[in-house]
């Protein structure tokens, strides 16, 4: 479960007498003892839980939420569940370290769900006030069983009743955990099933794994879909995106003069992101000038300078942990030059391409295809292509690819809980699957010319444009989910004008 601490330094000491004990157990108002009201997506994850169970009938399933981990020292990062017990469970934010929702198989056929969990300590326990990981007086407040149990809609019981939870009818109920949720509760099946004589030969360890793999792979693949209030959350993220974006642009004029505006642009966002949200999905990439072509700029240390662009790639992650995932490349003096609108045009028409085909019926590796035939054409019109390699030749999977020098990453991902959600999903659950509504994917073609990079005309060199968008797939089309953000070249002028012009 949670990474151990250090031991405690002999420098910190703690009363522990008897006397000091009672002392700080007493003299406290009553504890409230109204149940919450069921959370609203509780009426979504018993049909989540549904599809897992009917996949592993008769099987106990194991989905922890992870524990907590040591950022420095004594210092923990901010928790964030395991993506598939918060699926199943509804429960997001950071909430609930060392949790293990169990799905136990019942005689009348399918699973009941059992939360195990650490639930509020009593107030003359040494938890109370000694501990700084759980403690109330060093976290807050947690919930009760019954509270719990009321908010999600079931049975809820203390994780010290895990292990024997987990024995229970061993060597005659299979048993499968999604083991990279929790290092700590994988260990604890290991050593139950080798206790029952189940995993203890080399054949029984690979069976074994192959079937906590396929438990992952399930709970991985099922999101693919997204129900009516997941599709609401993303709307959700892309809302608040939208403002943090809104922000960015307002607060250019800061960023330039502060220096190593990257980080300022990372801040701003980022303010927006814990107050709308959760926080940010992933780590902001805000990459001024050639920091764009690097694909996974997050070191943001760069200045903002007037003629440059900035590629900001970002998105909230609500508290249900559902995220959006938006790119804009922006002329960080308002206007773009003729070379940058020129590579930023093309960008777009790629973009436009790629979004025309997020359509039912279509595959997924349609929306690469069409928004990479855009960029091959652009880049053959260019004369950057080799000598006698035309936009077909370039295109062949297997002799030509010479585009990919300039756009090396594919054009889309699923999205949701996860910014690359459903990743373990198979090819052909994926890349090779039509797209069905209640699909979200993005759409980011992007090129790039590296400021070093002898084979591009000059006047490209250090330009990097990256256009992204995240795409409902609908009964009959497709929603753009973040189009409330200007992405055509005359339209972020405008947007960005209106914004600059309101705080000069």
């Amino acid at each position: 479960m949670s990474e151990k601490q250090p031991t405690k330094p002999d420098h910190r000491s703690r009363p522990n007498n008897e006397q000091f004990k009672t002392f700080i157990a007493s003299g406290w108002a009553p504890r409230p003892t109204d149940l919450p009201e069921q959370a609203e997506v509780a009426r979504w994850t018993p049909a989540r839980r549904a599809v897992v169970s009917e996949a592993f009938p008769g099987e106990r399933l194991v989905m922890p939420a992870g524990g907590l981990k040591v950022r420095s020292n004594d210092c923990d990062y901010v928790f964030r569940p395991h993506t598939a017990f918060s699926h199943l469970t509804g429960l997001g934010a950071d909430r609930e370290p060392d949790a293990v929702l169990v799905l136990e198989p019942s005689e009348e056929g399918g699973h009941d769900p059992i939360l195990y969990f650490r639930p509020l300590a009593p107030r003359d326990s040494e938890e109370f006030f000694a501990d700084s990981r759980y403690g109330e007086f060093w976290v807050g407040s947690r919930p009760t069983l019954e509270s719990m149990a009321a908010e999600l809609g079931m049975e809820t019981r203390h994780i010290d009743q895990l292990g024997d939870a987990l024995a229970k009818d061993a060597g005659q109920v299979a048993l499968r955990v999604v083991v990279e949720a929790d290092a700590d509760v994988a260990a604890l099946v290991e050593k139950v099933r080798a206790e029952s004589g189940l995993g203890t030969t080399e054949a029984q360890l690979t069976a074994a794994a192959e079937a906590d793999a396929e438990l992952a792979r399930t709970c991985s693949t099922m999101r693919l879909v997204k129900d009516d209030w997941e599709k609401d959350q993303m709307r959700l993220a892309c809302e608040g995106t939208a403002r943090a974006f809104d922000a960015v642009v307002a607060d250019l004029p800061e960023a330039k003069k502060r220096g190593r505006g990257e980080r300022w642009v990372e801040g701003v966002f980022g303010l927006h992101a814990r107050h709308h949200g959760n926080g940010v999905g992933y780590d902001s990439i805000c990459a001024a000038g050639d920091h764009a072509n690097t694909l996974h700029w997050i070191r943001n240390t760069g200045d903002l300078r007037d003629g440059d662009l900035l590629l900001l790639d970002a998105g909230i992650e609500v508290d249900s942990l559902f995220t959006a995932d938006v790119t804009r490349t922006l002329p960080i003096s308002g206007r773009f030059s003729d070379v940058q609108r020129r590579i930023y045009e093309a960008v777009y028409a790629a973009q436009q391409a790629g979004i025309a085909a997020c359509r039912p019926g279509n595959r997924f590796k349609d929306v690469h295809a069409a928004a990479i035939r855009v960029i091959a054409e652009h880049l053959h019109e260019w004369g950057l292509l080799p000598e006698g390699v035309d936009v077909e030749a370039t295109l062949d999977a297997d002799t030509g690819q010479y585009h990919r020098r300039w756009m090396v990453h594919g054009t889309s991902h699923h999205l949701g809980m996860d910014v690359h959600d459903c990743a373990q999903a198979l090819r052909e659950d994926y890349m090779d699957a039509e797209l069905r509504p209640g699909m979200v994917l993005t759409v980011e073609p992007g090129l790039y010319f590296k400021a070093d990079d002898q084979l591009a005309p000059e006047e490209f060199r250090g330009i990097g444009v990256r256009i992204e968008d995240d795409i409902l797939i609908t009964e009959d089309g497709c929603e753009n989910l973040s189009a409330m953000i200007p992405s055509r070249a005359d339209d972020v002028e405008t947007w960005m004008a209106r914004i600059l012009d309101a705080g000069a």
